[in-house]
Parts: C-alpha cells; structure tokens; sequence
C-alpha cells in the first residue's frame, strides 16, 4: 500500500463522516420543527394533523369546485341542479375562448415581468434599510424607525393622485417603468425584516467585527445567510402583492401591450358580459403562478414560522 493511499483514505473518511452529521443534524433539526408545529406527544401530532386535513379540506373544496367548473361549457355551469361532473362533459372551450379573446399570453409575460423586477429590487432596497435600522447606530435611527412605522398605516390608496402626478412630470405613463417603481417601496417588508435581524445573537457580529468584517461584510456573509427563511417568505409576499395588483396598473397603463393579467382579463369578460365559466376558467389562469410559487417555496414559509431560522439551514 503506498503513502498516497494512506493519507488519502482517512480524508475521505472524514468526509464521509462529515456528511452523515450534517444529515444527522438535518434529520433532528425537522424533527424538532415537527414538535414545535405538531406537538411533541403521538396524541397531540393526530389531533393537530386530522384538524389540519379537515380544515385543508374545507379550503380546497370550493377551489376544486371552481376548477371543475371552469372546464364546463356556459349552460351546465348555470344548469340546476348543480353537480360537478357536467352531463355533457368537460372541455377546454372556456380556456380556448379566453386566450383567442385577449393577448393573455402578453398580459401573463408582464405580471411576471413587473412581478419579478418588484420582488428582486424591493429585497435589495428593504434588505440593507433593515440591517442599518437593526445593527447600525447613526444619527435618527428612532425617527427614521418611526417613519417607517407610519407609513405602514398610511392606505396606498391615498398615494395614487401624486403618485400619478408624478409619473406624468417624469413623462413615464405607460411604461413598464411607471407600473414597477412605486411598487418597490414596502415599509412592511422593511419592518418585519429589521425584527427578524434584531433576533440575530449579537455575538455573531463581535466576532465578525474582531475579525475586521465591515459592516457590509457582516452583512453578507452573515446576517443574509441565516435570513434565507425570511427572506424566501417575504419575497413570496412581495411577488404575491405585486402580481395581484390591480388599481395601480389599471391607472397608469392604457396601452393593451403594457397590461398586466389582472387588468386584461376583466377587459375580456366585460366585454361579453356575466359568464360564470368564463370568469373562473380566468380566475385559475391568475391563480395558476401563485399555486406554482406557494408550491415550490413552502418550506421557507414554514420554516420562517416555526424557526428563528439562526442554525442557517
């Protein structure tokens, strides 16, 4: 057996022995999660996930009947009695119609366009304003906190003249521009992010100071990565808000290529008048990217809730 051999059987040994511990450690860290959201005991854990079945059931029961509908032609959809298979089967005609009606695909392209753009750069603006208020000690820290506070009460609604205004002096109506740049400031996701930092341990910082981070440094390499819960929930929040968004885009476009879904779709079904097929085949079509999105990021959202998110996992 030659040198090399010896000396490098041990480290892949070490290797593999680290991989197995953090497996371990993953293994009891989903554990602990578990009892914190179900209970530790086994009658505790079947109380709370029957309820969670029976209440999750009653939630999807009115979505599965509005998909079901939505592939129904108009008169078994108003036809009384009401049942969920239709006597002449389902078809597609109300997704057809829908897409032949509009440039949906145009509309769906610029909610996640504007939907994206919101939720990437209202991360990269909330994100460090939270840190400042939360770590660092400047001059009007109190007061600037208190602003933040204050515009959270303020109703958007109020916003939308000078808003408006404004986006007409910076000659921006009707550009991707104008819907996207008042949505970026989200004084709530600035809030729940400087409380989230705040219940990072202090200790983390002194040690990264001793060892010359600045502050952007501790910043990046340690409040951020110990954030991901937090921050994968807020921006599901943000994306969320920004899709479902309607009044704003609804004011500052009028050019059919610039609107976003919420606002063509209800175009289309006004133009043809009270159709109950038609509007949730519609319905689902907006929804569909929000299930999408809640799907793939779930975890994060239970995660952000059940943890304080510090182990970094």
């Amino acid at each position: 057996m030659t040198p090399q051999t010896l000396t490098t059987r041990p480290a892949t040994t070490r290797a593999g022995t680290s991989r197995a511990d953090r497996r371990a450690e993953q293994a009891r860290a989903r554990a602990r999660q578990r009892d914190l959201v179900l209970g530790g005991g086994r009658g505790p854990r079947i109380a709370a996930v029957t309820v969670l079945v029976v209440l999750a059931t009653l939630w999807l029961l009115p979505m599965l009947w509005g998909l079901a509908t939505s592939f129904k032609a108009e008169q078994d959809a108003v036809s009384l009695p009401l049942t969920l298979f239709p006597e002449s089967g389902f078809t597609f005609d109300q997704y057809r119609d829908l897409f032949a009606a509009g440039n949906v695909q145009q509309w769906m392209f610029n909610s996640l366009l504007v939907a994206v753009l919101v939720t990437v750069f209202t991360l990269a603006v909330a994100a460090p304003a939270a840190f400042a208020m939360s770590r660092m000690d400047f001059r009007g820290r109190s007061a600037l906190m208190a602003l933040t506070i204050a515009a959270i009460v303020v109703p958007p609604q109020l916003l939308i003249v000078p808003l408006f205004q404004q986006m007409v002096s910076l000659n921006l109506v009707d550009t991707y521009a104008a819907v996207i740049l008042p949505q970026l400031v989200m004084p709530i996701i600035v809030f729940i992010l400087k409380r989230f930092f705040d219940a990072v341990p202090r200790e983390l910082d002194e040690a990264a100071r001793i060892d010359g981070a600045s502050y952007w440094r501790l910043f990046a390499t340690v409040i951020l990565p110990l954030s991901r819960p937090i921050l994968a929930a807020a921006a599901i929040f943000v994306f969320i808000s920004a899709w479902n968004n309607y009044l704003w885009p609804f004011i500052i476009t009028t050019d059919p290529a610039l609107m976003t879904l919420p606002v063509g779709i209800p175009n289309i079904l006004d133009s043809y008048g009270t159709f109950y097929a038609a509007q949730l085949a519609s319905s689902m079509v907006a929804a569909a990217p929000m299930v999408i999105v809640f799907v793939l990021f779930q975890r994060h959202i239970v995660r952000s809730v059940a943890t304080t998110g510090i182990t970094g996992q």
